[in-house]
């Protein structure tokens, strides 16, 4: 029996399963999450909250699925991309995530658009 093990689907699909604690974190803490978003201008911070869950959602079934892996790899990138500017506007650029940086979710992005080439 061939067992195979292809690196990068495995790599795809915990980019995909990662996101599912930070859906169920913003959705938890919405009274927090919502002034966060509103703090870097995105108003009414709940709706986008739920916007931001919904890609979310949608990018990590994509991931974790190989459904049209390539556009929710690209999907994931853009939530990540967000999430990265919103670290920088809140935080100032402090790349380190001791100090609030975006690194750890521009890795992430990188990650998951690495996981669909090939």
């Amino acid at each position: 029996m061939d067992m195979h093990f292809d690196a990068l689907t495995a790599l795809r699909i915990l980019c995909g399963i990662w996101f599912l604690p930070h859906i169920v974190g913003k959705l938890r803490n919405m009274e927090r999450a919502a002034p966060t978003f509103e703090k870097v201008g995105l108003r009414p911070g709940r709706m986008f909250v739920y916007l931001t869950v919904t890609l979310e959602v949608v990018a990590g079934i994509g991931l974790v699925a190989g459904i049209f892996e390539k556009i929710a790899a690209a999907l994931a990138a853009l939530v990540l991309a967000g999430a990265s500017y919103a670290i920088i506007r809140i935080n100032g650029f402090n790349w380190r995530w001791q100090k609030q940086g975006p690194e750890y979710m521009i890795f992430w992005a990188c990650a998951c658009i690495f996981s669909v080439m090939g």
